[in-house]
């Protein structure tokens, strides 16, 4: 699901830089005349793009080897260079200029990758176009050298003394913890990634992801700094607590852009980039704008305001988004792929409406107004008592925020125990944000009913919105009734709550409690235990949990 927002990452507000129209010499670091060109070296095409950027490709495998701006080289850290995945071997590579344009085009199987370079503009355009799985996932790397920008985004750096999950997830000495996995943002929330400091800004705009996997939601590796440099992210398709099968063919263009200090163009953010230019290059799966469609929306009746809606499209070919206008849900999602498509209205993070929609070549298919019904958001049923309210999130709940930058044992996360009394205020920012079975298990929630209620059976609903090693809730009530073990629902096979990220696919357990099972006497509280079982996990951390959307005993 492909999306514009204008959010830069980072904790800086950035002032939008032009480039210099007129060069400084590439190679050297003095002023002088550039021309728009390209050259062989024996090993590297090496392409001028006639401002102050000139790069490299190697010819033998495809390998971004030089990235020199203002003569300065910011390619480059650990020996490696920037590449797709981890570097795609022996490869066939061409090039060849068409006008103001030149192409770099590279054959690795059946893959495609492609580098492309305008003249008089400080940028590189990629393409990548997966066919199958011969290459295990798509990512692309830049590699940075180290020293030439802060860390300011300290959480995503990768260098501490302490490995303490797998090789990706380190502490340091102070009980912070670190991983490149820690990026904070969904994809929806940012168009670029990258760093700025003394007059230069290298960044790597993303594409609209209609070729990736996971929706708008997902969240993934953007960027990280370690002792060695650093890297910015391009992630195409990624294993990592991933909630939808992959989608192969053409994804992009994706920029890497040099700016003098500023944030990248907001003409070369997705949904704004106009790439005609690259109609006639003969880029293996490329579709023009001509050959696309749209999708509108007239308004999203039954939404509660208090939250934004998203509406996803999605097919097993393609992915986009767009956000429904706070005031009526007024939507519109442009450069769609032809073809017909899940339609589905979120609720934050909950989906609470689908439907199916066609999308032709070149024209608009305008929808009527879409109707929530009140059945479909959770949130509506009367309830004796809820803890948070249904969104899809586990947000409001004790940690929440904190777990999509740092791992669950870092000294910043409160106590994981979290026992709750209802009625006393407190009971979702009190309550944590994920069970395990080998950490918090066992949380209670205590609760008085009346004497009506308390002659009733009653519905309790559990949300959760992912699941580690089939975790799931088991509810005991005042020690005398146990419900049975509910099956597992199809979650992300991969870590997720230890790496950032609790999205995974939302789902709703119920269970049918007796009025046998509450106390008589009004004046007593009830008492609730959560339990997590699976007989999968390990230990710790990533022992079986789950992530917590919402708790709520129906009236």
């Amino acid at each position: 699901m492909s999306g514009s927002t204008n959010r830069p990452v980072g904790r800086r507000t950035f002032v939008l830089a032009t480039a210099a129209a007129a060069g400084t010499a590439a190679l050297g670091g003095t002023a002088s005349a550039a021309a728009f060109g390209w050259s062989d070296d024996g090993s590297n095409y090496v392409v001028d793009t006639g401002a102050n950027l000139v790069f490299k490709v190697s010819k033998s495998n495809g390998d971004l080897t030089s990235l020199v701006y203002r003569g300065t080289e910011y390619q480059g850290y650990g020996g490696k260079n920037s590449h797709i995945e981890s570097g795609l071997g022996s490869s066939t590579v061409s090039i060849r200029q068409s006008g103001s344009t030149i192409l770099v085009s590279v054959a690795y199987g059946t893959l495609r990758h492609y580098y492309a370079a305008r003249s008089g503009e400080n940028n590189i355009y990629l393409w990548t176009n997966r066919a199958d799985t011969s290459v295990a996932s798509t990512r692309f790397i830049l590699r940075v050298k180290a020293g030439l920008f802060l860390n300011d985004e300290p959480d995503s750096y990768t260098y501490a003394p302490t490995a303490i999950e797998a090789s990706d997830v380190f502490a340091k000495s102070d009980g912070q913890t670190r991983s490149k996995h820690y990026s904070k943002l969904r994809v929806m929330d940012y168009d670029y990634v990258g760093w700025s400091a003394n007059g230069v800004g290298l960044w790597i705009v993303r594409s609209n992801h209609e070729k990736a996997s996971g929706g708008p939601f997902y969240r993934s590796l953007l960027r990280h700094q370690s002792a060695d440099g650093g890297g910015l992210y391009e992630i195409l398709h990624y294993a990592q607590n991933q909630t939808e099968a992959e989608r192969f063919g053409l994804q992009g263009p994706y920029v890497i852009a040099l700016t003098d200090g500023g944030a990248p163009s907001s003409s070369l953010f997705p949904g704004a980039l106009t790439t005609s230019w690259a109609d006639s290059l003969g880029i293996s799966g490329y579709v023009p704008a001509s050959g696309r469609g749209r999708v509108a929306g007239v308004g999203i009746t039954g939404r509660n305001t208090a939250y934004p809606y998203t509406v996803g499209l999605a097919n097993s070919a393609a992915q986009y988004w767009g956000s429904a206008r706070s005031s009526d849900g007024y939507f519109s999602i442009g450069g769609v792929l032809p073809g017909t498509y899940t339609l589905t209205v979120y609720k934050g993070e909950l989906a609470v409406h689908t439907g199916s929609v066609t999308v032709t070549a070149g024209g608009t298919t305008t929808l009527n107004t879409i109707a929530i019904a009140s059945s479909n958001d959770p949130s509506n049923a009367t309830a004796i008592w809820r803890i948070n309210d249904w969104n899809g999130t586990p947000s409001g709940f004790k940690n929440a925020d904190l777990m999509t930058y740092a791992h669950p044992s870092d000294v910043r996360a409160a106590a994981w125990t979290g026992n709750v009394v209802i009625g006393s205020g407190s009971e979702t920012s009190a309550f944590p944000c994920y069970i395990w079975k080998d950490v918090n298990s066992g949380l209670l929630v205590y609760f008085r009913l009346t004497a009506a209620q308390a002659a009733a059976a009653h519905t309790l609903r559990i949300g959760v919105t992912t699941a580690y090693a089939n975790g799931r809730p088991q509810v005991v009530i005042n020690d005398t009734w146990t419900s049975a073990i509910p099956s597992p629902p199809t979650q992300p096979s991969t870590r997720s709550l230890t790496n950032g990220s609790y999205r995974g696919n939302n789902h709703t357990f119920t269970y049918s409690v007796p009025a046998s099972a509450w106390k008589t006497d009004t004046s007593q509280y009830n008492v609730l235990k959560i339990n997590v079982v699976s007989g999968s996990g390990t230990t710790g951390y990533l022992s079986a949990g789950t992530a917590i959307d919402a708790i709520d005993l129906l009236a």
